[in-house]
């Protein structure tokens, strides 16, 4: 149940007719685990945490730099040089003390991402490389949770939710690009990962509260600089490594 406390902190959801009290209560009672604390990861934490979700699990093995704060915005600059789960937590039990939040100081790899992912409803991706996504989306193709995943770079970014048994993470990307590049050799604009991060909050509340129609199946694809959206369908992949045998 909601304490008067909380029905007043979620006044506005419970208005809404998509939400109400019963997905006020699925909210409060979903646990979901949050890969890499930065640039979309950050207001992703800042949303959920403010949207009542019950526990969150911060997984990062970063500290905090000078250079993270242009878009990073849970952190403050005394924060430099801290763990970022540790600073993060501290944010979001600032901003929310209903929320329980974990903390896994520890970089996630293919050896270890089902172990820390399990036990959650929904895992949402924020990292920049390649390689812990295809973990990320391993181990939640096995775990049977959903992911919601994002990705930034320049002026673009794209967030999607791949469901267990696919289209999963990849039957997007098949293989690592060879060229694939990350925000410190290109750079960001500071304000976008705010719009992508912001976006895959807004899928998991949706698809926590059961709430309109999510993402899954497509790939919503952001363009800043031109100021334009559009969203593609995926189709699964037969041959898929991950999920092609379901």
């Amino acid at each position: 149940m909601l304490s008067p406390e909380e029905r007043e902190r979620y006044a506005r959801h419970i208005l809404l007719k998509e939400v109400g009290g019963p997905g006020q209560q699925r909210l409060k009672a979903a646990a979901a685990a949050i890969v890499g604390a930065g640039g979309l990861g950050a207001p992703a934490a800042l949303y959920l945490a403010a949207a009542g979700v019950g526990r969150l699990r911060l997984i990062d093995h970063d500290t905090v730099a000078l250079s993270n704060l242009q878009r990073q915005i849970i952190f403050r600059t005394d924060d430099a040089g801290a763990p970022k789960t540790e600073r993060a937590a501290a944010a979001l039990a600032a901003l929310n003390p209903h929320v329980a939040v974990e903390t896994r100081a520890e970089r996630l790899t293919e050896h270890n991402a089902r172990t820390l992912l399990d036990g959650v409803d929904l895992v949402l991706d924020g990292t920049d490389d390649f390689a812990t996504r295809f973990a990320v989306n391993a181990a939640c193709q096995a775990l049977r949770i959903p992911l919601v995943s994002g990705a930034v770079g320049r002026w673009e970014g794209q967030v999607s939710v791949f469901m267990p048994g696919g289209p999963c993470y990849r039957c997007f990307v098949p293989e690592i690009p060879p060229d694939a590049e990350t925000c410190a050799q290109v750079g960001i604009v500071g304000a976008l990962p705010g719009v992508i991060g912001s976006l895959m909050a807004l899928e998991a509340i949706k698809h926590v509260a059961e709430a309109g129609e999510t993402l899954a199946g497509r790939v919503l694809l952001f363009d800043g600089l031109g100021a334009t959206a559009r969203t593609v369908r995926l189709k699964r992949d037969p041959d898929c490594p991950v999920c092609g045998h379901d």
